[in-house]
């Protein structure tokens, strides 16, 4: 089974405290490293933890499935899903985002994508563009985009992973000044190729949202309690997970003063240091809890035999 194309941008553009978005959240941290699979008695447990009752998790595993992301699949008796194969390229791809995301300096260069897609085939010109706004590239001329330098391994592997490498030359650059428009002034072509503003109101509301967590004493205390930091860290994550492909990381001398990205990153930096390993350890506790056993329905009474 694959992943529909319309999958990867709903990914990362859901309302961050869907339980779809919670649930992919969870399988991303937490299947891998268990055969890719969860039972669904397991998945309500960790949601219920999450004030998501049991018919919400139950849809949100058939839109998961009917996307191409999971698979009904019974282990050992139990009934649960296994991530599809497309679903773990797409969660490894969203790791280096995700985890191993850096901002990028001037020393990085640029990576210019240079494309031209058939009008015969102008789906795949849709999904090359998507995917070019995803790994945070700007659009610079009709055909021509430009990223910081160091996404060109990432980029190229989601390219090839989408099978749109045939259309797209790229090209690494030191500097960006034979580009159409480039003039002196690189900060207010940065603004004109990048929609910067509703970037920086996500990044705003990210920190609003999770101003709590923006404190060394508070983490503290959440590290303390698995339970806790669990509440804490999931809602977080999946809020996160969406930030690093709408902000590409340019370098900061490039942005705006005060730029509202550096503060959630550091917010999540944190936070994910901090509670990374007590949420881990309260999920795996869940996963691991036995599931109760099913209600029997009580017998009907037996009719009376005629004598």
């Amino acid at each position: 089974m694959t992943v529909t194309q319309d999958a990867a941008p709903d990914v990362v553009g859901d309302d961050a405290g869907a339980p779809g978005q919670l649930t992919l959240t969870l399988f991303g941290l937490h299947a891998r490293s268990r055969g890719g699979w969860l039972s669904v008695a397991a998945l309500i447990r960790l949601l219920a933890d999450l004030g998501v009752e049991e018919p919400a998790v139950r849809s949100a595993l058939s839109r998961l499935k009917r996307r191409g992301l999971l698979e009904a699949e019974r282990r050992d008796g139990a009934a649960g899903y296994a991530l599809s194969s497309s679903a773990v390229e797409l969660l490894v791809e969203g790791d280096a985002r995700i985890f191993g995301r850096r901002r990028a300096g001037r020393d990085d260069g640029w990576l210019l994508a240079v494309f031209s897609v058939p009008e015969s085939q102008r789906d795949r010109r849709h999904q090359l563009r998507t995917s070019l706004t995803q790994l945070g590239f700007g659009t610079v001329a009709p055909g021509v985009w430009v990223a910081p330098g160091h996404l060109v391994e990432q980029t190229r592997v989601a390219l090839a992973r989408r099978g749109l490498t045939e259309f797209v030359d790229l090209f690494r650059a030191s500097t960006v000044d034979a580009l159409p428009g480039a003039g002196a002034d690189l900060a207010a072509k940065v603004a004109t190729w990048w929609d910067l503003d509703p970037v920086a109101e996500s990044c705003a509301t990210f920190s609003e949202r999770f101003s709590a967590l923006d404190d060394d004493d508070a983490l503290r205390a959440l590290s303390l309690d698995p339970q806790a930091a669990y509440r804490a860290y999931l809602p977080m994550l999946t809020a996160w997970r969406r930030l690093p492909y709408l902000d590409p990381g340019l370098p900061l001398d490039l942005l705006p003063a005060d730029w509202p990205g550096l503060r959630a990153e550091q917010l999540f930096v944190a936070a994910d240091q901090a509670l990374r390993g007590p949420a881990g350890r309260h999920a795996d506790a869940l996963i691991a809890a036995p599931a109760p056993p099913s209600p029997r329905s009580p017998r009907a009474p037996r009719a009376a035999t005629a004598r």
